[in-house]
């Protein structure tokens, strides 16, 4: 068993490498989350503002990489300041696509980090925008290059996004960093998704490596259709009196109504 703790450390997580496939899913709810608890999920990515409390409480076993967002940050105190607060507040380790030098300061200070191979969304504009990364020689041998620096600099995991499966499965086995596969394949530690997708959630298009297991989206409009009608159906009871009817109204005692009455009338005057 890998959790020997009520929730995996890195640590545990590294004693899984090779071993068997983890699961990660990317959540941004507390619905979400829950769900990923009760389903079993491993890892789960998550915005820094969800973390907290509520979150723990709802989900006490995955181990949360927050991601820091590149651009959020700029210097590495920026990055450590948002990396301890995310930590505080119930995450296990920190995303994180800044430079080398950034990511060593965090290790530096014991802060595991997760960074980020082939695709990065952030910086897809130098591999040639939302494409396939390493399908040539030249590039599967600059994402090996790019691995060995980003284990150099004392990362303990690395999303490896849109790779071949063939070359993320050799790089994963030479590296000691757990390989989070996003579109790479099973030679990898990790396989992760969004929730959205997972979910359907999307009207957009769907990544190639992405898998649609339910319709949220239709499930969504149907939703929204429903809201307007009752909405609507509202309005129309309002203006033509239907609502409130007596049951909605708080009652009073017709001897306390008199009374009040009788006041009133002799406070304003009117008969």
């Amino acid at each position: 068993m890998m959790k020997k703790h009520r929730r995996a450390t890195v640590a545990d997580l590294l004693s899984e490498k090779g071993k068997r496939q983890l699961t990660m899913l990317r959540v941004t709810s507390l619905e979400e989350a829950e769900a990923a608890e009760k389903a079993g999920i491993d890892i789960v990515s998550v915005p820094p503002s969800l973390l907290g409390p509520v979150f723990r409480e709802i989900a006490p076993t995955p181990f949360a990489i927050p991601g820091l967002e590149y651009g959020d940050h700029v210097s590495a105190e920026d990055y450590l300041r948002a990396a301890f607060t995310a930590l505080k507040a119930g995450g296990d380790a920190v995303y994180c696509a800044a430079s080398l030098q950034t990511i060593r300061r965090m290790r530096d200070e014991g802060i595991p980090v997760c960074g980020h191979l082939g695709l990065i969304p952030s910086k897809a504009t130098w591999t040639g925008g939302f494409r396939a990364v390493g399908k040539t020689a030249a590039s599967a041998a600059e994402i090996w290059r790019q691995t060995k620096a980003l284990e150099e600099a004392g990362a303990f995991a690395a999303e490896i996004e849109v790779v071949p499966g063939d070359v993320a499965a050799a790089i994963s086995s030479n590296t000691s960093m757990l390989m989070i596969s996003m579109g790479a394949g099973s030679g990898c530690d990790a396989q992760y998704l969004f929730a959205d997708d997972v979910l359907g959630a999307n009207r957009d298009h769907y990544p190639r490596h992405a898998k649609v297991y339910r319709n949220f989206a239709h499930e969504h409009d149907r939703l929204q259709r429903e809201r307007i009608a009752a909405f609507t159906e509202f309005a129309e009871d309002v203006r033509t009196g239907a609502y409130p009817e007596k049951r909605h109204l708080v009652g009073i005692d017709h001897a306390e109504l008199v009374i009040f009455l009788q006041r009133l009338r002799g406070e304003t005057g009117n008969s």
